[in-house]
């Protein structure tokens, strides 16, 4: 790896910290009220969210993707929680998910906070939406609009960034991901611009469809359950 992929890949992780460090200031820069109601909605889907991102058996891969690409549903119970009690919620979720994960790490907390950066933006931006336009059309422009920008920020994240940070943390070979990536597609002729239209590009748009489409048919009846335990446990 010369000088040149260090470079922009601190740059990258630089730009992503003040992203993330911008986000939560935008969002607790105003009072918000911790009840015992929201910390246990939190708790409870975010415990659902680390248990369905931490068991191996919950996830798969998909034969047209390379196999270090994997389908998850981790970020379902964050887009339920983030439609039925706001961003603020969604995005708990997710930071809660991420800390229970880190200790279970097997990329060196790369991929950890790679899906935090992701789901942050997923989750936040549809749940937002739904928020200003609260309806069917509102959930399906909400995720709509997501998905896009998910996919901008993952495809070239992945591609140009985390990619080579991956090879630098873990000291994988570039060669073995460029044949992994071959070997499910043949039109993978290198890990830059062929990779992310082959691959990242369909990936993630492939993921989003499948979390979109989880969430809707999840979404009615788990919120209504969840939301009586923990009114329960907030009057215990």
């Amino acid at each position: 790896m010369n000088i040149y992929d260090l470079v922009r890949m601190f740059i990258a992780l630089v730009f992503s910290a003040i992203f993330v460090l911008w986000f939560i200031n935008r969002f607790f820069k105003k009072k918000f009220t911790f009840s015992a109601k929201l910390i246990s909605r939190v708790a409870i889907f975010g415990s659902i969210s680390a248990i369905l991102y931490i068991i191996p058996y919950l996830k798969f891969s998909v034969p047209f993707f390379p196999a270090f690409l994997e389908i998850h549903f981790d970020e379902v119970p964050a887009l339920i929680a983030g439609f039925a009690y706001g961003p603020l919620c969604g995005f708990l979720v997710i930071l809660l998910k991420t800390i229970i994960k880190l200790p279970f790490s097997s990329t060196l907390l790369v991929g950890e906070l790679t899906d935090l950066l992701y789901g942050t933006i997923f989750v936040v931006i549809a749940s937002f939406v739904y928020k200003k336009k609260h309806s069917i059309k509102g959930a399906l422009l909400g995720i709509l609009i997501a998905t896009v920008a998910q996919l901008v920020v993952s495809s070239f994240f992945t591609t140009f960034v985390i990619l080579d940070f991956y090879i630098f943390m873990m000291g994988f070979p570039k060669q073995a991901i460029l044949s992994m990536s071959q070997a499910a597609n043949k039109n993978v002729t290198d890990l830059t611009w062929s990779f992310l239209l082959f691959i990242a590009l369909p990936f993630n748009a492939f993921k989003d469809v499948i979390i979109g489409a989880a969430t809707f048919l999840l979404y009615k009846q788990s919120h209504k359950l969840i939301d009586k335990i923990a009114e329960k446990v907030s009057n215990e």
